[in-house]
């Protein structure tokens, strides 16, 4: 198991010097996942809340080679390095004994809606890379609009609560079950209020042979509307009302990571959020109801696959 103090003495890839936002996920989430392996990294990252703080020009806050994709090709872009490096070995260019990771990554609108596609044929011609989606429910970077990552209820700038609309009107969508129905070895959802199982997981990600997933959750001011002291227990509460599980797939074999002593209620998650305020008229009281009864009947299910 490891340490914390052990991982506090390893060299930072992710350096000082970005600008993400007071209160963000994402420096939280790639502290931890970028010392799950020592191996030399290459990582491939879609434009982003990531791609855009850490690498305002003329600086940059990687310490790792790094290519800065379009929305929808990140994981297009790791493959092909990840396939150039196999050529290269096999023409004896690079030593066989010789060992490079391979990290694509972006938020849930460049993962879960543009770059779908990519990312999809990605895992289905079994590159040997890990993709990490870092899903803070938006497009942060680029006004707050909804993605299919959206929760049901919350008000987005293309999803907007008034008195015609109780905000997105879908549920979100269930990425890490599609990833898993790709057959590939390892699939995990996660957490970064929980730092050992997110580094687990990533380790895990990272020395399977084959495709790996990474789906984690990433707190985010900016659009769900907190105080920046809050995100960390609001990322807990998450975990705690099942809204976000923490389970792993691996090779088809579901496995619940944590279970709740006592379900919360999933108005604990959504009370402190302001992109969730409207939903407490009265007119909108059934939206509250549908989003409890969609997250009990998952979580029942999850429980149901890990059986198994």
């Amino acid at each position: 198991m490891a340490k914390l103090k052990d991982l506090a003495k390893m060299e930072d890839r992710l350096v000082a010097g970005h600008g993400m936002c007071l209160g963000c996920g994402i420096p939280l989430i790639f502290k931890v996942v970028l010392r799950a392996t020592e191996d030399p990294l290459v990582i491939a990252n879609a434009t982003g809340c990531l791609e855009v703080c850490t690498t305002i020009f003329p600086r940059t806050a990687w310490n790792v080679t790094w290519v800065h994709s379009a929305f929808e090709n990140a994981a297009s872009t790791i493959a092909g390095v990840e396939a150039m490096y196999k050529a290269l070995k096999r023409r004896g260019k690079i030593p066989k004994d010789k060992t490079i990771k391979f990290l694509g990554t972006g938020g849930d609108g460049g993962t879960y809606d543009i770059g779908l596609q990519a990312l999809s044929g990605t895992m289905e011609r079994g590159h040997d890379v890990v993709y990490l989606c870092y899903d803070n429910n938006a497009y942060a970077n680029t006004g707050g609009q909804r993605s299919s990552a959206t929760p049901l209820g919350a008000s987005a700038t293309t999803s907007p609560a008034g008195t015609q609309s109780p905000g997105k009107l879908q549920w979100r969508k269930d990425l890490t079950k599609i990833l898993t129905a790709h057959n590939i070895p390892y699939v995990a959802q996660a957490s970064p209020t929980r730092w050992q199982d997110l580094y687990n997981k990533a380790k895990k990600a990272f020395e399977v042979e084959g495709p790996a997933f990474l789906n984690v959750l990433c707190l985010c001011p900016t659009e769900w509307k907190y105080e920046e002291s809050k995100g960390v227990e609001l990322a807990k509460i998450a975990v705690d009302t099942c809204v976000w599980p923490l389970y792993e797939v691996e090779n088809g074999k579901y496995k619940l990571n944590y279970k709740p002593k006592e379900k919360k209620s999933i108005l604990e998650w959504i009370k402190p959020q302001g992109r969730f305020r409207h939903l407490f008229r009265e007119e909108y009281a059934w939206v509250l109801e549908e989003f409890q009864k969609k997250v009990d009947e998952e979580w029942e299910e999850l429980q149901r696959l890990s059986s198994l």
